[in-house]
C-alpha cells in the first residue's frame, strides 16, 4: 500500500496513528491487517465508488476477490431503499462523522446474486488523516443466535397472524385446515407437515386421518393408509401423552409403519403436538425434517400456539353447526306444533262424530257400517299418535316426570321385545350397580326406548345383538350438546345394535322430522325426532354413534334422581266414571265443530251444558244467576282471552267452581301462562267420550 497524499515527511505517521515500533514494516502490517480482518472492509471515495475491498467483503457479498473495486457502493444497496441511501450518503459526505456498529438499525446489503443479508455497518471518515475516503466496516449478523431467534419468532408471529386472519374472515373450516400445514412448513422451514384429526368409525376405535398435508407427508398419515393405524405413529403418541413429543433421530425409534415411511421419505427428526376439543384430544399437528435434532422448545411452543388456534376454530365450527341444527329443528318444531294443534281439533271432531254414529240404532243394525266405523276410528287413533309424535318432537307435549327405576324399566322392555322381535336378535341388559333412578315421564321414556329398538331391529334384517345399558355419569361427555349440568348428574340409557349402521350424511339428518331411510309406507320419519324432542324437554341430551357396517348406539342422558324412591300413584283403570246427575257445565270452545262434539258428549253423559265461544262471553254467563259446577275451556280461544286467564277470573268470580282445561297444543301450559295453570287438569285433544268422562270425574273428585 503506497503512501497517499497528506502524509508527513517520509517515515512519519499521520496524526492519531499508533506509534511505530523500530524495525516493524507498518506498510506490511496494515496490508495484512486489511486482508485478515474478519469483517468486510470497503474504502469508498467521495463519488461513492469502492476503491478497496478486503476478502471478507468479497465473501460476504458474493463477489470475486477483485470484482468489488471500481463498483459504485449503491450496487450493494437493495433496490427498494436505494433512493433513501443516496440521500443519506450525500448528507453524510457534507458532515462525515464516525458511526460505530450496534446502533440498533435494521440494515440489509444486496449480494451479487440479488439475495439480501442482514448486516451491521460502522463508518469511519479518513478526512482528519488527510484522505478523502470513508471506511465502511460491514458485519453479517444473519447467523447470530439472537438475530436468528428474532427472525424465527417473526416467522412464527407472521404465520400465526395469517392463520388467525383466515380463522376470523373465513367461515369455511376446510379452507382454514388446508392452510395450516403450509403455515407450519413456512414457519418452521422444514420439509413437510400435516394436520391430523381423530375420526370415529375405524376398526380398533378412533384413529388418525390426515385432514390436510403439505409437501408429501400425507403419504405417511393418509386416511386409510396402514400407517394411520400404527399406535406408534407420532401423532398418536402426542395424543396419548397430551403434550408435545419430539423425536431427535427417527433411526433410533422402535420399528413401526409410520417410522418406516418417514425414514423412506428422507426424514430424520419429527415433532407432534395434540389438538384438543373441550378438554378431549381431537387430533395432532405433525412436522418432520431431514436434519437430526431439528426441533426444540421454541418449535414446540409455536406448534402449541397454532394448536390452540386450530382447536378454537374447530370448537367454533362445531358450536355453529350445533346452533344451526338447533335453530333448524326449532323452526320445524314451531311449524309442526301449530299443525298438531289444528290437526287435534280436526281429530276431535272426527272421533266425536264417529262415536255418535256408532251409537245410532241404524248403524248398529247394519252389517257393514260397524266395520267401516271401526276402521275409521282406528285411522283417527293413528292420526292422534302421529300428532303426539309431532308434539314430542317440537317439545310441546305436557310431560309428567316421575322417579323411574332404570333396571326394572330396561328388563321389562327387553322381556317384551324378546317375545315380539325376530328370534335371531339376541337382547341383553347391562345396568351398572348403584345406577340411580332417572327423572322422566315414564310412558314417554319407554316409548322413546321402544322407538330406538324398532329402528335397531330394522337395521338387523338377518339378526344380531340388541343391548340396553344404564350407567351414571357426573356430566355430559365432551361434544354432547345439552342443558346446564344436572345437580345429581345424568343417567345414560343406551340402546346399541350390531346392524348396518349409518353414513355420515344420514347421521347429520337422523333427528330431523320426516327424514327416513325406510322404503315408502314403512316409516314416518318421526321416531328419532320425537325421541330428540322428549329428551330435550326433559332437560337431557341425546348422543348418537354409528359406523357403517358396525352398528349404532343411541344414548339418552337424563337427569339422575338422588331422592328416596317414591311409590308410583295407582294407574286409572280406564273404566268410564259416572257423573253426578244434573251436572252443570260451562263449555268454552271457539271452534264450532269441536264445540258441537263436546257438547254432544256432555249431554250423553247427563250434563246440562251452557256453550260459549269466548272467555268474555263465559264471564258474562257466570255473572248471571244460573249456577255452574264445572268450567270446561279450551286454552287457545282465538284473539280474545286465553283459557288460562279465564280460569283464574272465573274462580275469583265463583270460588267453588271446578276447572278442566283442554288443548291440542299443550305447550301453551308450559310457557307464558305462569301460575294460571296450577291446580287445573289438562285434557289433551283429541279425546273420546270416555276420556272426557274420566277427566271430568277426576276434576270433580280432586281437592
Amino acid at each position: 500500500m503506497t503512501a497517499a497524499p497528506g502524509h508527513g515527511p517520509e517515515g512519519a505517521l499521520p496524526d492519531g496513528a499508533p506509534a511505530a515500533v523500530p524495525g516493524v514494516d507498518l506498510d506490511t502490517v496494515f496490508r495484512s491487517l486489511f486482508g485478515a480482518y474478519p469483517d468486510a472492509l470497503l474504502v469508498v471515495d467521495p463519488a461513492g465508488t469502492i476503491v478497496l475491498a478486503n476478502p471478507a467483503a468479497a465473501g460476504l457479498l458474493g463477489y470475486g476477490p477483485a470484482e468489488l473495486a471500481g463498483l459504485p457502493v449503491d450496487a450493494l444497496v437493495p433496490d427498494a431503499i436505494r433512493p433513501r441511501h443516496a440521500a443519506y450518503r450525500d448528507a453524510y459526505g457534507h458532515k462525515p462523522r464516525p458511526r460505530p456498529m450496534g446502533n440498533a438499525m435494521d440494515l440489509v446489503a444486496k449480494r451479487r446474486d440479488g439475495s439480501e443479508v442482514m448486516v451491521e455497518i460502522a463508518l469511519s471518515p479518513l478526512q482528519n488523516q488527510g484522505l478523502p475516503y470513508v471506511v465502511a466496516a460491514i458485519r453479517g449478523i444473519g447467523a447470530y443466535p439472537r438475530v436468528r431467534q428474532a427472525l424465527q419468532r417473526a416467522r412464527y408471529s407472521e404465520q400465526l397472524a395469517r392463520v388467525g386472519r383466515t380463522a376470523v374472515d373465513s367461515r369455511d373450516l376446510a379452507h382454514l385446515l388446508a392452510q395450516v400445514p403450509q403455515a407450519m412448513v413456512d414457519a418452521l422451514q422444514v420439509e413437510a407437515a400435516a394436520l391430523c384429526l381423530l375420526q370415529p368409525g375405524r376398526p380398533g376405535g378412533r384413529v388418525l386421518a390426515a385432514g390436510a398435508a403439505a409437501q408429501g407427508l400425507s403419504a405417511g398419515l393418509g386416511d386409510g393408509h396402514p400407517a394411520g393405524l400404527d399406535p406408534q405413529g407420532l401423532g398418536a403418541r402426542a395424543i396419548a401423552a397430551g403434550h408435545a413429543v419430539i423425536v431427535d433421530d427417527l433411526r433410533a425409534e422402535p420399528p413401526g409403519a409410520w417410522t418406516a415411511l418417514a425414514l423412506a421419505e428422507g426424514h430424520r427428526s419429527a415433532l407432534a403436538v395434540p389438538l384438543f376439543d373441550h378438554g378431549a384430544a381431537s387430533g395432532a399437528l405433525v412436522a418432520v425434517a431431514s436434519q437430526r435434532q431439528r426441533f426444540g422448545a421454541d418449535e414446540a411452543r409455536f406448534l402449541d400456539s397454532l394448536s390452540s388456534l386450530v382447536s378454537t376454530s374447530l370448537q367454533r365450527a362445531h358450536s355453529e353447526e350445533q346452533l344451526l341444527h338447533a335453530q333448524r329443528l326449532e323452526s320445524v318444531g314451531q311449524l309442526t306444533g301449530g299443525i298438531a294443534h289444528d290437526f287435534n281439533n280436526l281429530l276431535t271432531v272426527i272421533q266425536g262424530n264417529l262415536q255418535v254414529l256408532e251409537d245410532l240404532p241404524a248403524v248398529a243394525g247394519d252389517p257393514v257400517a260397524p266395520q267401516l266405523l271401526g276402521a275409521a276410528m282406528r285411522a283417527s287413533r293413528r292420526g292422534a299418535e302421529l300428532t303426539g309424535k309431532l308434539l314430542a318432537f317440537s317439545r310441546r307435549q305436557r310431560l309428567q316426570p316421575t322417579q323411574v327405576r332404570v333396571a326394572p324399566l330396561l328388563e321389562s322392555l327387553a322381556d317384551m321385545l324378546r317375545r315380539t322381535l325376530d328370534q335371531r336378535i339376541l337382547i341383553d341388559v347391562q345396568v351398572d350397580a348403584g345406577c340411580p333412578d332417572v327423572l322422566a315421564d315414564a310412558g314417554q321414556l319407554e316409548s322413546s326406548l321402544l322407538n330406538i329398538a324398532i329402528n335397531a331391529r330394522d337395521a338387523m334384517p338377518d339378526g344380531g345383538r340388541l343391548s340396553f345399558g344404564g350407567r351414571w355419569c357426573a356430566a355430559l361427555p365432551p361434544g354432547v350438546d345439552g342443558p346446564a349440568e344436572a345437580e345429581q348428574g345424568y343417567v345414560a340409557l343406551s340402546v346399541a345394535d350390531s346392524g348396518s349402521g349409518m353414513t355420515e350424511a344420514v347421521r347429520e339428518r337422523v333427528f330431523e322430522p320426516f327424514f327416513t331411510t325406510k322404503e315408502a309406507g314403512r316409516g314416518t320419519g318421526l321416531g328419532l325426532s320425537s325421541v330428540y324432542g322428549f329428551v330435550k324437554q326433559s332437560r337431557g341430551a341425546v348422543a348418537l354413534d354409528s359406523v357403517p357396517g358396525r352398528g349404532t348406539t343411541v344414548a339418552l342422558y337424563l337427569p339422575a334422581v338422588a331422592a328416596p324412591e317414591r311409590e308410583a300413584a295407582p294407574a286409572e283403570d280406564g273404566a268410564p266414571r259416572a257423573l253426578p246427575p244434573g251436572l252443570k257445565v260451562l263449555l268454552v270452545e271457539d271452534d264450532a265443530e269441536v264445540r258441537q262434539v263436546v257438547q254432544a258428549f256432555l249431554r250423553q253423559l247427563g250434563a246440562e251444558v251452557t256453550a260459549c265461544v269466548s272467555g268474555e262471553q263465559a264471564l258474562a254467563a257466570l255473572a248471571g244467576e244460573r249456577p255452574q259446577d264445572l268450567l270446561l275451556s279450551d286454552i287457545a280461544l282465538g284473539a280474545g282471552m286465553r283459557g288460562t286467564e279465564l280460569a283464574v277470573r272465573a274462580v275469583q268470580q265463583r270460588p267453588g267452581l271446578r276447572v278442566l282445561l283442554m288443548s291440542g297444543f299443550s305447550h301453551e301450559l308450559l310457557e307464558g301462562d305462569g301460575e294460571a295453570t296450577l291446580g287445573h287438569r289438562l285434557l289433551p285433544k283429541p279425546f273420546d267420550r270416555e276420556a272426557l268422562a274420566q277427566a271430568v270425574a277426576a276434576t270433580l273428585a280432586a281437592r
